[in-house]
């Protein structure tokens, strides 16, 4: 499949969400590159107009759109004299359509749950009075070791409504990598499983919660969802009489904390304020994946990634969301999305591509507008499947973006065609600019992704750090007052985008430099081959080698022929510098818990580190393969 290949074209973008919201601009933008100009050009009179055209629950004030300086170090405040809270908004729906379906949930394990906006309300109302019980206010911390359930979603909203600020981890983490990151924002309270189901098994969690526990002495109380003990409160009776109520706090009033991976050191703890996040959504979910009232939004995701708050925004647009928790095995994510009748489903790429791989044919998705790719790169092969295999009349938008945003810089755009291993657009209010080593803004040519303008939803802070030191060296620190995110990106002519991979694990052979999702294209197409993983050795000083792991498919060898058909695929489709020196075969490619592959930490191994300092094992989904890569 041909990169560029056109696959899908819009048939009414009149009757798109983004054309209303253009309709109501004076300007009246007549195309999405108009539009996409404006909104980085004018940022004040974009999020206002966002403001106004979503009618945002809240006290707008009459202070001015940002102040302070040009860039959250610097002091930029967003919205300074407004009051909203996130939780508000999002349950809105409820006075609108008490009895609809606000949230469907499927479970490996059962039983199956349906809330309507009214249960959902109430759920929270008692939620909020319990967290009050236990004495948490503003400003204070709500932990969660908790699958995709409901009661992870109640009590985050419950938390927003005080003013109080969540953090979530999936119980797939180990011990000690729920300690590196809840330690940093000593909560008050923890809401905790005693185990979970997951592709056939059940794990016991109990002993890892009360190390938990046992680590975190600001702790007031422990819910559980499970089998109530010594010193743990019931969720049952958490709950308490309550009527719903949202405390109004300032813009940039904590919402969440995030975290960034920790694969190479103490995540970093990324703190989302109310008004970032309810413009952020509200604009990305409608304007970007058309997403309003009466559609039924699916992502697959565990509460330790961002992609869980992304999807629960769903509810602030008024559509009904699907909670799943259990394994993505074989179709069971198609399966899944025909039975609730989907109308948005999310993915990662790895997922499409390995339903590709396996043959999968899926079915009974008539109600299915929109396909979500993220995580990775999605190849055009993967897109040129999913119109084949899948279904031909649906926007299939892939997009970038990461947890320091909880959103997408790049995505999709109902307004454009699709065209094969091409993002559509730049997002709406985020200049985002392809930039040399130099420093200068570069078209069709591959560079660094930066952001020379603020978003609203660029981190508040980090946790416990007043001086903004280490935020500032995340982001700021290669081009300053400009936000550079760490991907390789090329900026095409008429808007569309490419990804290419994280810039520090480039390949750089003989001056040619390549992103790994261009190798992995190439090597993955091969049916004998699961997974794989490319080291450049080069970069860390003098010249090194390329290295090629390969995770074979069941039943296969790495035999002469498939070397020599693998090398002779990449001569031709990359370069003759990008031939591996070596291939060698592993076990498995190790991968985080939201399945990044560990380049940079594999990378340090084969200079010499210790696997133990390279990455921090708990961080893993699978941990064990990781001494396979000792020089």
């Amino acid at each position: 499949m041909n990169e560029g290949a056109l696959l899908w074209e819009p048939s009414n973008p009149d009757a798109t969400r983004v054309g209303a919201f253009m309709r109501g601009l004076p300007s009246q933008p007549r195309t999405y590159d108009e539009l996409w100009r404006w909104s980085v050009g004018d940022l004040d009179g974009f999020w206002e107009a966002v403001w106004r055209h979503f009618d945002v629950a809240g006290d707008r004030g009459d202070g001015p759109v940002r102040s302070g300086g040009a860039m959250p170090v610097d002091g930029l405040r967003w919205f300074p004299g407004a009051r909203l809270n996130y939780a508000e908004n999002m349950l809105r729906p409820a006075s609108e359509r008490p009895d609809a379906v606000a949230v469907v949930y499927r479970t490996e394990g059962g039983p199956d749950e349906t809330l309507t906006w009214r249960a959902l309300e109430d759920q929270v109302a008692r939620a909020r009075a319990g967290l009050l019980a236990l004495g948490v206010g503003a400003g204070d911390r709500v932990v969660g070791y908790v699958p995709n359930r409901p009661e992870a979603l109640v009590v985050m909203l419950a938390a927003a409504s005080l003013g109080a600020a969540w953090s979530s981890c999936s119980p797939d983490f180990g011990a000690p990598s729920v300690i590196d990151r809840f330690q940093q924002i000593e909560p008050k309270v923890l809401l905790a499983v005693d185990g979970y189901a997951y592709n056939g098994r059940r794990f016991d969690r109990s002993d890892v919660v009360a190390e938990i526990r046992a680590a975190l002495p600001t702790l007031t109380a422990t819910v559980t969802l499970g089998a109530a003990g010594e010193g743990l409160l019931s969720y049952d009776g958490f709950l308490r009489p309550g009527a719903p109520a949202y405390d109004r706090v300032p813009f940039d009033q904590p919402l969440w904390v995030l975290y960034s991976s920790g694969t190479t050191g103490l995540p970093k703890p990324i703190v989302h304020g109310h008004g970032g996040i309810v413009l952020e959504h509200l604009k990305s979910l409608s304007l970007h994946q058309d997403l309003g009232e009466g559609d039924v939004f699916l992502w697959y995701t565990t509460t330790g990634w961002m992609m869980w708050n992304y999807l629960v925004s769903g509810l602030m647009l008024g559509a009904t969301i699907v909670l799943f928790d259990g394994a993505p095995t074989g179709d069971a994510l198609w399966r899944l999305a025909a039975e609730t009748r989907t109308t948005h489903l999310g993915l990662g790429a790895p997922y499409i591509m390995a339903s590709r791989k396996a043959g999968i044919e899926p079915s009974g998705l008539e109600a299915l507008r929109v396909i979500g790719s993220t995580g990775s790169p999605l190849p055009p092969e993967g897109f040129d499947w999913v119109y084949e295999h899948v279904k031909r009349d649906v926007l299939l938008g892939s997009l970038s973006g990461g947890t320091d945003v909880c959103t997408g810089f790049v995505g999709p755009s109902p307004l454009l065609p699709v065209r094969a291993g091409v993002i559509q657009c730049r997002a709406l209010g985020a200049k985002v600019e392809a930039f040399n080593p130099d420093g200068n803004a570069v078209l069709d040519e591959v560079g660094e992704l930066v952001l020379t303008e603020p978003m609203p939803c660029m981190p508040v802070a980090f946790w416990n750090d007043p001086g903004r030191e280490r935020y500032r060296e995340a982001y700021f620190a290669d081009f300053p007052g400009v936000w550079r995110h760490g991907d390789w990106i090329k900026i095409l002519p008429d808007g569309g985008c490419v990804i290419y991979g994280r810039s520090d694990s480039t390949l750089n052979r003989g001056g040619i430099r390549m992103g790994t999702s261009d190798f992995y294209r190439v090597v993955e197409a091969f049916p004998e081959i699961a997974d794989s993983l490319v080291i450049d050795t080069g970069r860390l000083g003098a010249e090194g080698t390329l290295l090629l792991y390969v995770q074979l498919a069941k039943g296969e060898e790495l035999t002469d022929d498939l070397l020599a058909r693998l090398k002779t695929a990449l001569r031709s489709d990359l370069s003759p510098r990008h031939v591996p020196d070596r291939i060698v075969t592993v076990p498995g490619i190790p991968r985080t818990l939201s399945g990044k592959k560990l380049e940079v930490p594999v990378r340090k191994i084969l200079q010499g580190a210790d696997p133990a300092e390279a990455a921090n094992r708990d961080s893993l989904a699978n941990p064990e393969v990781l001494d396979h890569f000792r020089p």
